[in-house]
């Protein structure tokens, strides 16, 4: 209960400053933000979770928002009040992603009357990218596209995003429970900050170094806290491994991305964001997956079990409407009500796993589980209490 009061003054606080006059907002020049985050410094935040389209390039568009309005965010006055537009925005993220998670979890830990399971984790993700293609192309038709998109950017993302997404689900299914994957990709600022600090020079606060401590720290302590899974759950280590590398090496193709945009002179809007990073990882999916000959086994498996399909269909649903939930609160509010809301998200995500799904942890697994917490927390506290970063 603590914990739901202090989310929501988190988001009222945002929220108020937001809508704060003028006079009230403290005013950051955006020569200042420059100046604390170099033009080719990655900054570990979490902007490219894998159950979220990347939001980074509309973080960067409502910094320029910021600028243009002389340094204070505020909210246009039509349409809904704006207590409504928060209540429909983190709404529908918190019900699309945690019942995504419960979803995903399901689809492998489902075992067949023959003792089989799905494995087939490119299949999953041709069919989660598909739903979000045919969302993201009627909601550009509805907006209208915008034309001169640079497309090898979008593709080299688009790649790197979905095998970052695969390399989560073959954790899942070669053995990784859902809430230690969950907390380990939590800790995906971990490979950024080490990338910044090999190749971009960046500096970070003893603060930023506790809380990527916690959070892998905690999520150790979870794992030695579980019952030894053998080969299987040393596998899914390594993919876990690999996708939160692959966040580090999305981070900085997102950074090409942002700037082949720029030099193009194109602001694409929310769906064609979605639409063609989607386009992208579905065609790197389907690829991949033919390749690996996963069409076949996978769609007789579910041929074969109704049930798993029709989770896969909402699981899939489930990604495309949380991301236009992700674009609509990104178009409302300032970012630090959808950092909020989608970092917090993932903790409920982790506990009601643990809850509904019959995990089985020690007193040491829960120990870490609140360690891990709160290297989380203490991050979106640092965020809400402006205190910038040091890079």
């Amino acid at each position: 209960m603590r914990f739901l009061l202090f989310l929501l003054t988190i988001i009222s606080s945002a929220n108020a400053a937001t809508n704060a006059p003028p006079s009230l907002v403290p005013r950051r020049s955006f020569a200042s933000l420059h100046k604390k985050h170099p033009k080719n410094t990655p900054i570990a935040t979490d902007v490219f979770a894998p159950d979220e389209v990347t939001h980074d390039y509309y973080l960067k568009r409502n910094s320029d928002i910021l600028q243009h309005r002389g340094g204070t965010m505020t909210q246009e006055p039509p349409g809904l009040p704006s207590a409504v537009k928060l209540l429909i925005g983190a709404g529908g993220i918190y019900a699309a992603f945690l019942y995504y998670g419960s979803l995903q979890e399901d689809v492998f830990r489902y075992t067949a009357a023959d003792g089989t399971q799905f494995k087939q984790a490119w299949l999953l993700q041709v069919l989660e990218a598909l739903a979000n293609v045919l969302i993201g192309f009627v909601g550009m038709q509805l907006t209208g596209a915008t034309k001169g998109i640079p497309k090898k950017a979008f593709a080299i993302s688009g790649a790197s995003q979905v095998t970052a997404k695969a390399c989560m689900s073959l954790a899942l299914a070669n053995g990784l429970s859902f809430p230690l994957a969950t907390l380990a990709k939590s800790g995906k600022m971990a490979p950024v900050m080490f990338g910044s600090l090999l190749l971009g020079g960046a500096s970070y606060t003893p603060r930023e170094y506790l809380q990527v401590a916690a959070i892998i720290g905690g999520t150790a302590i979870v794992s030695m806290g579980k019952k030894k899974g053998g080969s299987s759950s040393i596998l899914g280590v390594a993919y876990i491994i690999m996708s939160l590398v692959l966040d580090g090496v999305t981070a900085g193709f997102q950074k090409q991305l942002k700037s082949e945009t720029s030099k193009a002179g194109v602001k694409p809007k929310p769906y064609d964001f979605m639409f063609w990073t989607n386009l992208y990882m579905c065609i790197t999916a389907i690829v991949i997956s033919v390749g690996l000959n996963e069409v076949g086994s996978g769609l007789a498996f579910c041929t074969a079990n109704p049930e798993i399909f029709i989770k896969i269909i909402k699981f899939a649903l489930c990604s495309a409407v949380g991301q236009s939930f992700i674009f609509y609160t990104i178009s409302n509010f300032d970012p630090l009500v959808l950092s909020t809301v989608t970092t917090t998200r993932k903790i409920f995500s982790v506990i009601l796993s643990i809850v509904l799904k019959g995990h089985a942890l020690s007193l040491m697994g829960w120990s870490g589980i609140a360690l891990a917490c709160s290297g989380i927390v203490s991050e979106l506290i640092a965020s809400t209490g402006g205190k910038g970063k040091t890079h």
